[in-house]
């Protein structure tokens, strides 16, 4: 089933919550940018969501080329926005060090993707 935007909390990547960034037409969807490691509740709580049209997440006739989920490199990418994405916006809001960032994002997502 694919996630309603509106349901979910609100992005730190986007203002544009009906907006998918990658085609410019209306969201169907949203990709929450980390997931492995049981990550995925604290990236939403994080803010780390985009919204997609169905094709673009993980619906595609097209082929895995148009898509994020089952694409490696689209993956990898996905998890390095959502961490370079959560340190900036951590250092903006408190003040801290890139180290620092660095380390608290290790700890509350369990790696660095970076």
């Amino acid at each position: 089933m694919l996630n309603e935007w509106p349901d979910l909390p609100e992005s730190i990547l986007t203002k544009y919550k009906g907006v998918s960034p990658m085609c410019h037409a209306p969201a169907e969807c949203s990709h929450t940018l980390i997931w492995f490691n049981h990550g995925e509740d604290k990236a939403r709580e994080d803010g780390l969501m985009l919204p997609l049209k169905a094709r673009e997440h993980k619906e595609s006739k097209l082929g895995k080329v148009w898509q994020i989920h089952g694409n490696p490199v689209a993956e990898n990418l996905s998890h390095m926005l959502g961490q370079v994405a959560w340190e900036k916006h951590l250092i903006a809001e408190t003040g801290c060090s890139e180290e620092e960032a660095r380390d608290r994002f290790t700890a509350r997502y369990g790696e660095s993707y970076l």
